[in-house]
């Protein structure tokens, strides 16, 4: 149980280092902000990280609610 736990969190933290090149748009938001760079604009800047952002928050939520029950219901097991 503590190894499935450790390599969860292990792949959670390398997705999350590799966050940066992951590119999260259709292809008809990466139109609109190919062309809001290409006159000038930086509305589209951030707009990689807010889709991922977007995508991440429920899953974090659930992910902490599970460990919030897990935590809550645990039983000590009784060494032998």
């Amino acid at each position: 149980m503590k190894n499935t736990i450790k390599y969860s969190l292990l792949s959670g933290l390398l997705f999350l280092l590799n966050i940066s090149t992951i590119f999260a748009q259709c292809p008809m938001c990466r139109g609109a902000a190919e062309a809001n760079l290409k006159e000038g604009g930086t509305h589209a800047l951030g707009l990689n990280t807010g889709i991922i952002y977007l995508f991440l928050i429920p899953y974090i939520c659930v992910m902490t609610l599970i460990i919030v029950w897990w935590w809550k219901n645990r039983k000590s097991v009784p060494s032998t």
